[in-house]
C-alpha cells in the first residue's frame, strides 16, 4: 500500500493561481516534488527551476499566444502538469501556472533525491548513485516515472504533487540566472528566471 501523506503538506490549488512566474519559480526551489506509481513513491527537493512567462516570453511555447495541441495545456488554469517531448528524447515536466488563458509555466530543471532512491535509479538503468540522477529535466521526469500520460493531470491528485515540508533556503543561497538552451529568444534569454540552489550538486548548469 502507498504511504499516504497528510493533504496538509500539499501546495493548495491556490498557490498555483498567482500571475507572478518569477515569484512561484523561485518560490518552489525548497518544495517536494513526488511521484506515486505503482504504490511506489519516489521524490525529493526542487534545487533549480526556469520561468515562462507567457505571451510575452519569447521563450515560451506559447509566445504570441500560441495555443496548438501541444501547448493548449498551457492555457489551462494553474495546479496541473504540461508534459512535453524535447528533441524527441526528453519528457519534459513543467508546472501551469496562473489563471486559465495565461499560459505561465515552471519547468523543473533538478531535484535533491530523497525518496525511492532505488526505484529512481532503476528507471535511469544506473548502478552506481551519481548526482546525474535528478540533474537535468529530463533526468528529473525519467527517474520519477513522469511521462506525457501525465499531460493536465492535478498536482492535487496521488499521483504527481508537490509538498511543503517547511525546508526553508535562504535568499543569499538563492541564484537568479539565465535559463538554459533558449539563444533562440533573442533578447528574453538573458533573463534571470532561472532559480537554483548555489553549491547544490544537482544544479544542472551552475554559472556562479
Amino acid at each position: 500500500m502507498a504511504e499516504t501523506y497528510p493533504e496538509k503538506m500539499k501546495l493548495p490549488q491556490s498557490f498555483y493561481l498567482s500571475t507572478d512566474v518569477v515569484h512561484l519559480a523561485k518560490n518552489l526551489i525548497g518544495k517536494y516534488l513526488f511521484t506515486c506509481i505503482d504504490g511506489t513513491t519516489t521524490g525529493g527537493y526542487i534545487v533549480e527551476t526556469e520561468a515562462y512567462n507567457g505571451v510575452i516570453d519569447k521563450a515560451s511555447h506559447a509566445f504570441g499566444n500560441r495555443n496548438t495541441p501541444r501547448t493548449s495545456t498551457m492555457f489551462i488554469q494553474g495546479g496541473i502538469a504540461y508534459v512535453y517531448l524535447c528533441y524527441g528524447i526528453h519528457e519534459m515536466f513543467n508546472v501551469v501556472t496562473s489563471v486559465e488563458g495565461q499560459p505561465h509555466a515552471i519547468l523543473i530543471r533538478a531535484i535533491n533525491p530523497t525518496e525511492g532512491i532505488e526505484t529512481m535509479m532503476h528507471r535511469r538503468k544506473m548502478e552506481a548513485f551519481k548526482p546525474t540522477l535528478t540533474r537535468g529535466p529530463g533526468s528529473v521526469a525519467k527517474a520519477l516515472g513522469i511521462s506525457r500520460l501525465m499531460n493536465a493531470i492535478s498536482l492535487q491528485g496521488d499521483v504527481l504533487w508537490i509538498e511543503d515540508k517547511g525546508l526553508v533556503i535562504p535568499d543569499e543561497d538563492i541564484v537568479a540566472a539565465p535559463r538554459v538552451g533558449v539563444d533562440y529568444a533573442g533578447s528574453d534569454a538573458l533573463l534571470p528566471y532561472r532559480f537554483y540552489i548555489r553549491g547544490n550538486v544537482y544544479v544542472s548548469k551552475p554559472n556562479k
